[in-house]
């Protein structure tokens, strides 16, 4: 675990402390009509965890990393700048049909601490897509960690960011990854549902990038902090539900 990411959780209830200004969390909207996006406010000396969006995205693979880093208690600050990045300013469809505008542009993007990478059931338009590619090679030279799920892990072979490393994908897909990107070492996804090498991350997807996510919480912050945001998420509920009788 890494302390200099468990300093936000001091320097956050600094922010609230404090009078409004450098560590305010206020929302600029600006002039939609002109193109812009809503832009969210980074909160110096927290942590900036990005999600990409792209069109036909999987709605899980982007809410799931944005509910875990942005759960925190009551009575505390949030611990993480939590935001999402697009080629443009304008509204992406995710495969089930949820419009979202992105927080930031690729050109307007923050530095990232974390990189999250969700993928489309055809990734065909993606891994051709170099200025998304090279938004990924450019981003990954100084975050911290980098996060792939599902099909995601199809961008990071294309970029080149985890040659070497271990990854493993959705259900059914490692083969084929194996065989498109040989400098990886891709995990049987058949028996590996997660998989961390270094500061790389990645899970089958899905419902499971809520694992990868929870796990790079946990790094981040605490198992005390993991423990609360699995209770905010009833995932015990999850565990132990039966219909009933």
């Amino acid at each position: 675990m890494q302390d200099r990411y468990r300093r936000p959780l001091f320097l956050a209830l600094l922010c609230a402390a404090a009078s409004t200004g450098g560590c305010g969390t206020e929302v600029d909207v600006r002039d939609r009509d002109a193109g812009s996006a809503t832009t969210k406010q980074i909160v110096s000396g927290l942590p900036t965890v990005g999600v990409l969006l792209y069109d036909k995205v999987l709605t899980t693979e982007v809410t799931a990393p944005v509910d875990v880093f942005t759960k925190h208690p009551d009575d505390s600050p949030p611990l993480f700048n939590v935001i999402t990045l697009a080629a443009s300013t304008d509204p992406v469809v995710t495969e089930e049909g949820l419009a979202i505008v992105p927080d930031y542009t690729f050109a307007t993007s923050p530095k990232l601490d974390v990189l999250v990478i969700p993928s489309a059931y055809d990734m065909a338009a993606q891994v051709s897509n170099e200025t998304l590619v090279q938004f990924i090679r450019d981003q990954n030279r100084t975050t911290a960690y980098t996060m792939s799920n599902c099909a995601g892990a199809q961008l990071v072979g294309e970029s080149g960011i985890a040659d070497g490393k271990r990854i493993v994908t959705w259900i059914g897909g490692g083969e084929d990854l194996q065989k498109t990107y040989p400098n990886l070492s891709v995990s049987d996804d058949a028996l590996v549902t997660f998989e961390r090498d270094g500061k790389f991350f990645s899970s089958n997807g899905n419902l499971a990038s809520y694992i990868s996510a929870l796990e790079l919480l946990e790094e981040m912050t605490s198992r005390e902090h993991r423990q609360f945001v699995e209770s905010y998420l009833y995932l015990g509920r999850l565990r132990d539900w039966a219909p009933s009788p």
